[in-house]
């Protein structure tokens, strides 16, 4: 059973968005610091929409937290939209003299029609205002406290975009060049380097040259009013042998992490280390082989598993790499059909993204923080930190090459 559960709630251009987080031990230090570095990041990025100029994201914590820890009891949160007052009367919760006429020409690639059909509303605004991506703000809140649980056991998860269309970056975490990968002790701190560069790149990405040629992608894709995904990849260090289990297919670590990655909105693929990759390579060349030497203890050739196996953390990096698709709100848009009348019209539009990869690597360390601390909390058991720093310190000391 699940320690960890949230629940968000409320739309895109409603007054607020709101989340409810059950689980969390008490005694974990937190404020509303440790949330908004985090929301400040998601609203990063080259290619974000005029939206991000008008929200200034800060949730506020509402309850389960009392003089800087946490109590035991679900931790709430409250995030208002500042966009909301252009809002009021296209949103309102109570009926309006002169409702605003219904939207009905459903894009291509979104929720638009598959939600009007399976929850009979004759308006896509019904569906597009939950199913929009303003959704995530919360996700990213969320995340921000599991990361701040992760760090109690030493756990650190940080994202960097490895691809914008047709440009790649250079730089991966299966790399020896990245510090987290080889015959050698992992080298954290050239990884923090790398980390600090992407946290000061306007694409989220530690590769420079890349950096140039994805924001050219993205010059040359506004001026045709369109849009561009990308991928990224997530990098959890620090972390434990045995999260996850074998014995039953929806206790997989590596399972739960998928479903975690495709909840995201735009999310359509999702890899473990090497990741489809396993498929053009022998097995002598796809399985880390096992070393140990008196220095560095146990340590693996190479991180080609993405630090699972079996469904369990094996104690190297966990390696996650997501697809996301370009958005497909496009100024140029495509060809869909009205709804109402059941003619040719081109979908709706309004204010939108370019490219949201940058963003969506926030999005992507919440979800995995997540999924995370709800592993670690099933193996460590306990209601309050300090018993479960108490239990963590019993777990057998595997020396893994830290």
């Amino acid at each position: 059973m699940n320690r960890l559960r949230f629940l968000t709630a409320g739309e895109s251009h409603g007054p607020a968005l709101s989340a409810i987080l059950e689980g969390m031990p008490s005694g974990l230090e937190l404020c509303e610091e440790d949330i908004k570095k985090d929301l400040r990041r998601r609203q990063r990025g080259y290619g974000r929409g005029g939206r991000m100029k008008i929200e200034k994201d800060h949730a506020r914590i509402t309850s389960g937290v009392r003089y800087g820890r946490t109590l035991g009891g679900p931790v709430s949160l409250f995030l208002e939209n500042r966009d909301w007052p252009n809002w009021v009367e296209k949103m309102s919760a109570v009926k309006v003299e002169n409702p605003e006429n219904p939207l009905q020409m459903p894009r291509p690639g979104h929720a638009d029609f598959a939600g009007m059909v399976k929850y009979r509303q004759n308006d896509l605004r019904n569906i597009l205002e939950r199913s929009s991506a303003r959704e995530t703000a919360m996700r990213v809140a969320v995340g921000a406290i599991a990361k701040k649980f992760l760090q109690e056991f030493g756990m650190e998860i940080h994202g960097h975009v490895i691809r914008i269309g047709s440009v790649v970056s250079g730089i991966t975490a299966l790399d020896e060049k990245s510090g987290l990968s080889g015959k050698s002790k992992i080298d954290l701190d050239k990884w923090k380097e790398l980390i600090e560069k992407v946290e000061n790149s306007e694409m989220a990405c530690a590769d420079d040259q890349a950096t140039k040629e994805m924001m050219h992608l993205v010059d040359e894709a506004q001026k045709r009013g369109d849009t561009l995904g990308g991928k990224f990849e997530l990098v959890v260090t620090g972390v434990p042998i045995g999260l996850g289990s074998h014995v039953h297919w929806d206790r997989r670590l590596d399972g739960i992490i998928g479903g975690a990655m495709l909840s995201i909105n735009a999310m359509k693929s999702v890899e473990i280390g090497l990741g489809d990759r396993v498929a053009e390579i022998p097995g002598s060349k796809v399985h880390d082989e096992i070393f140990y030497n008196e220095d560095v203890g146990y340590f693996r050739s190479h991180n080609n598993a993405g630090g699972i196996e079996g469904g369990m953390t094996n104690g190297e990096p966990i390696v996650v790499r997501v697809s996301m698709k370009p958005l497909p709100t496009l100024v140029s848009a495509l060809q869909s059909v009205d709804t109402g009348t059941r003619l040719p019209m081109h979908a709706h539009h309004e204010r939108a993204d370019v490219c949201a990869v940058p963003a969506a690597v926030v999005v992507g360390e919440a979800m995995l923080a997540f999924v995370l601390a709800n592993a670690f909390m099933e193996k460590a058991g306990g209601d309050s930190i300090d018993e479960m720093k108490r239990n963590f310190a019993e777990w057998p000391n595997v020396p893994m090459g830290w």
